[in-house]
């Protein structure tokens, strides 16, 4: 299941057509095509993205023209949830040995 990132509306997606870089979610018009909702984004990871050939994009919740964009599976997303709630409630344990 695929969700938009700004309303989390359910987005309907076609495994053989990808996103276009102009695609907007049906419910809020929010971008679809954005950092925020693709697989490879990790706000811990250089340039916040695991994917090393990818340019720099300054606004991730905007539409961009990276052709590594797979759209993220809300499977994927709450698991990624549960790895940054860990490292932030670890940064926050050790932050007074930096």
């Amino acid at each position: 299941m695929h969700l938009c990132h700004a309303c989390k509306h359910e987005i309907e997606v076609d495994p053989h057509t990808p996103i276009g870089f102009r695609a907007d979610c049906p419910s809020c018009y929010a971008d679809l095509h954005v950092c925020i909702n693709c697989i490879f984004h990790d706000p811990g990871a250089h340039n916040q993205c695991r994917e090393p050939a990818t340019p720099f994009v300054r606004d991730r919740e905007k539409f961009n023209f990276c052709t590594h964009f797979k759209f993220t599976d809300s499977e994927d997303d709450d698991s990624q949830t549960e790895v940054f709630d860990a490292k932030a409630k670890l940064d926050a344990m050790f932050k007074n040995l930096k």
